[in-house]
């Protein structure tokens, strides 16, 4: 069966399911936009990898790649290789000095392993056929990007910096990364050297 590459092209809240995120995987080399709604937890592991954050403990994700990575076993790829009923299932590809093994794996836990690991995520053609979106006029991204809803955005340009630092600190306390990424942005974007 064909497999083609996809890459996590942006993250934000599931506009279908409440306290629910939706992560969106777009085919390489193509239009095809596929989303998936996952959990919290599963949306803050893959938004800490993608953004390169040093959370001040281990997560189960970064937990899982070190217990891997001590035993010299190594995630070759991800593949998304059945979608029942709406759910999709996954399978880690493994490999360590002696063996290549598959491991069954929820699809929003593969995917944040894929971006710790930096190895590709593939998916079966027929799946992408039938699940995936045809996006011909949207802007090719080649940066992951992490999306949100706007009311979160307007209610962070009522702060002041001092606000906002204030408020940066509280949510890396209560480890929500995907709140802090936005307020983090926030900042930066003031703190940009205005355009003459």
């Amino acid at each position: 069966m064909q497999k083609i590459e996809l890459e996590i092209i942006a993250l934000s809240h599931s506009i279908t399911q409440s306290n629910s995120y939706a992560v969106v995987l777009g085919e390489v080399g193509g239009t095809r936009r596929l989303p998936i709604v996952i959990g919290g937890f599963e949306a803050q592991a893959i938004a800490v990898a993608l953004e390169n954050m040093q959370p001040s403990r281990p997560l189960t994700h970064d937990l899982m790649k070190n217990f891997m990575s001590s035993f010299d076993i190594q995630l070759q790829e991800v593949y998304i290789c059945d979608l029942q009923e709406g759910i999709f299932y996954s399978k880690l590809v493994c490999y360590s000095a002696t063996d290549t093994i598959e491991i069954d794996s929820r699809t929003s836990d593969a995917l944040a392993l894929a971006v710790r690991y930096g190895c590709p995520i593939y998916i079966h053609a027929n799946i992408l056929d039938q699940a995936g979106i045809d996006n011909d006029a949207a802007e090719k991204t080649t940066e992951p990007s992490m999306q949100t809803d706007e009311p979160n955005q307007n209610s962070l340009s009522a702060l002041s910096i001092t606000e906002l630092n204030s408020l940066l600190n509280e949510v890396l306390e209560q480890e929500d990364y995907i709140r802090a990424i936005d307020i983090r942005d926030e900042i930066a974007k003031r703190n940009a050297p205005k355009k003459p």
